[in-house]
């Protein structure tokens, strides 16, 4: 749909401030996954991503097959990955803001910066 809602970058922001949270090693110096590790699993997860996603994007009208086709899987599977590793570059406080920027600068990001929703 090529635009954010702010339900949507929430859910965003929490879940990858919950991945630095549980990714990040008791010792507060490594991490379980590391930062080259992701791909593989992101190329696994991203169709269990698109079901859910199917059930929003243009209210529910595609079925998750149909969603899949039209989805430029390399760019969304570098998103993600870019998005990822925020988490390993910032402090979970300095994460809100730097994950709104980047969101922000995405195809539709600047309506919803601008409350265009």
């Amino acid at each position: 749909e090529k635009r954010l809602t702010n339900s949507w970058v929430a859910s965003i922001r929490n879940s990858l401030i919950e991945i630095q949270d549980i990714n990040l090693k008791e010792n507060q110096k490594s991490y379980y996954i590391n930062q080259d590790q992701w791909d593989s699993w992101l190329e696994d997860e991203i169709e269990l991503a698109i079901a859910d996603a199917s059930l929003e994007v243009m209210n529910g009208k595609l079925q998750r097959q149909q969603l899949s086709q039209m989805l430029n899987k390399p760019q969304l599977i570098l998103t993600a990955t870019e998005l990822i590793n925020l988490t390993y570059n910032y402090q979970i406080r300095e994460l809100p803001d730097i994950i709104d920027d980047y969101l922000g600068n995405l195809p539709g990001g600047e309506d919803w910066k601008l409350g265009k929703r």
